[in-house]
């Protein structure tokens, strides 16, 4: 700020012997004012330069306005989702504009709407702790893999030398996943044919001594009569599904060391 600034100014020519009365011609004040910041320094250093409280502008809105503007935002009028920005003006007595400035002040958003759905997985419970157990404590001599499919999309690995940035491309870069490795594959389709395809390659590309622990989300082709039927002459596979509508587990899953 312009008087922060003027009243350092004041201190540090003070400090190099300037006269109160140069000072003042210098930053174009008073010889006044000059010496009561150089006073207040010094009897009470830094903490004299702030501004004495109760000093500036009063607020125009009443505390009590500010408050029910801020209280009453979830609770909108009857027959209404949410209040507006102009109703919830007429209500508190100040223009929209001021209601406006004061949601924002506070982060609040009455016309964004978010949705979720809760789980009606009755073992939701055991199948949560399941899951979330595997990652952070998985047991010896076995290999927790956690398989989902990307639909939509190709997905490439990029094993060679970055490529230089060019007209309609973007530049590009290998990726290495904490020197892990992924196991894929990319179909054309999508079904237990598909699925029973990559338990084969999983089956082949680890090592046979260990067991191996898949969590999966709960889509038919994981429990196709004749996946399970794969599954059960495979005493190493386990599987291991996550509680069903909790697509919000692989936002969990990101976070834990895997």
């Amino acid at each position: 700020m312009v008087r922060d600034r003027q009243r350092a100014e004041i201190i540090l020519l003070r400090l190099e012997g300037v006269s109160v009365a140069e000072i003042a011609v210098r930053l174009e004040t008073t010889a006044k004012r000059v010496s009561m910041w150089s006073k207040r320094f010094e009897t009470r250093g830094l903490t004299g330069l702030e501004e004495a409280a109760g000093r500036g502008r009063k607020p125009s809105i009443p505390a009590k306005k500010i408050d029910r503007i801020v209280t009453e935002v979830t609770r909108p009028p009857r027959g209404c989702t949410r209040w507006s920005v102009r109703s919830m003006g007429r209500h508190a007595g100040v223009s929209h504009s001021t209601v406006q400035r004061i949601w924002s002040k506070n982060d609040l958003k009455p016309h964004v709407t978010r949705t979720f759905k809760l789980s009606n997985d009755t073992e939701f419970e055991k199948k949560f702790w399941d899951v979330i157990g595997l990652y952070l404590d998985p047991p010896a001599n076995a290999l927790v893999l956690c398989c989902d499919e990307k639909s939509q999309c190709q997905a490439l690995e990029r094993s060679q030398p970055g490529l230089p940035l060019g007209p309609g491309h973007p530049r590009t870069m290998t990726l290495d996943y904490l020197e892990g490795k992924l196991i894929t594959r990319t179909e054309q389709h999508h079904t237990h044919v598909e699925w029973l395809r990559f338990l084969r390659q999983i089956d082949r590309e680890t090592p046979k001594g260990l067991e191996l622990l898949l969590i999966a989300d709960n889509y038919a082709t994981h429990k196709h009569p004749k996946v399970k039927a794969w599954l059960a002459k495979r005493p190493r596979f386990n599987m291991h599904f996550t509680p069903t509508s909790s697509s919000w587990l692989n936002m969990v899953e990101r976070f834990l060391p895997i």
